[in-house]
């Protein structure tokens, strides 16, 4: 069974930092290109950082300099270390996997993130 699993969320005040974890169980994340995506209230969701089978990584403007994405393919498991948290960071954060190659597309069930005061 296919299964992406996101942990660390919480509620932290501002500047504060938190770390999102994303455990996949089912299928090996070596061949997946792997991303953080997130979802305010009332908003679309949106992606905020990718990182390829290669280790390149790419983000969201406004969380570029203050969000990092990672990998550990043994671990089998994908992070996100968030600092200096902002209010506008609120939001449901999900993991996905994506293999464009053969249309493969998983996603967890997201945790969530409140930043206030």
């Amino acid at each position: 069974q296919v299964q992406l699993v996101e942990s660390g969320g919480g509620l932290v005040q501002p500047g504060g930092s938190l770390s999102l974890s994303c455990a996949a169980s089912g299928f090996t994340i070596t061949m997946y290109a792997m991303n953080w995506y997130r979802q305010a209230p009332g908003k679309e969701r949106e992606l905020v950082a990718a990182i390829t089978l290669t280790e390149s990584t790419n983000y969201e403007d406004s969380v570029k300099g203050r969000f990092t994405i990672s990998r550990d393919n043994a671990k089998n498991t994908v992070y996100l270390q968030m600092n200096s948290l902002k209010p506008e960071d609120t939001a449901v954060y999900y993991c996905n996997a994506q293999r464009q190659s053969v249309g493969y597309n998983y996603w967890g069930q997201g945790t969530r993130v409140t930043v206030s005061s």
